[in-house]
């Protein structure tokens, strides 16, 4: 997949408009699917919610044939990956810290202290004993790709 997305003009003339900024998951590919896929949700929605440009994310407002909405859907592919080995996910987290990319993790340790448990339970865990269950990140398309090329698609 490239970072380029084809348009059609107003008199139906078509081009090709560069994506600017890229939204990708890298998942830990050792964790069930279920368990993984609640923390990509999780994810995904601190993302959104953390995002200081919400139009960068290109949220479109779809309705159908009925008026029925379809609201803030992104038109950016949103690119999932993954890993089978968990320790690839601390130097992903790492390498988005010094290139200053935003993103969202989830930790292994919400699952033992709960969603719904004091937040401050999460100090007696520390980097070494974590496991990743996934990074999702959003930033530059040519930084981004670069830093998850290595990563293959999930299937």
């Amino acid at each position: 997949m490239n970072s380029e997305q084809e348009k059609t003009s107003g008199e139906g003339e078509r081009y090709m408009e560069k994506y600017p900024q890229k939204l990708v998951a890298v998942l830990n590919g050792n964790i069930g699917l279920g368990i993984v896929m609640n923390a990509l949700a999780h994810m995904a929605l601190g993302l959104g919610a953390s995002a200081e440009n919400k139009t960068g994310l290109r949220f479109v407002d779809y309705a159908d044939g009925d008026s029925n909405s379809h609201a803030n859907i992104s038109e950016l592919p949103f690119i999932i990956l993954r890993t089978k080995n968990p320790e690839e996910l601390k130097g992903l987290r790492k390498e988005l810290i010094s290139k200053n990319v935003r993103f969202v993790d989830f930790p292994d340790f919400i699952n033992s202290i709960g969603t719904f448990e004091s937040p401050e339970k999460s100090r007696q865990f520390k980097e070494e004993s974590i496991e990743y269950y996934g990074i999702v990140m959003f930033g530059d398309w040519d930084v981004v790709s670069e830093l998850t090329r290595k990563f293959s698609l999930w299937r």
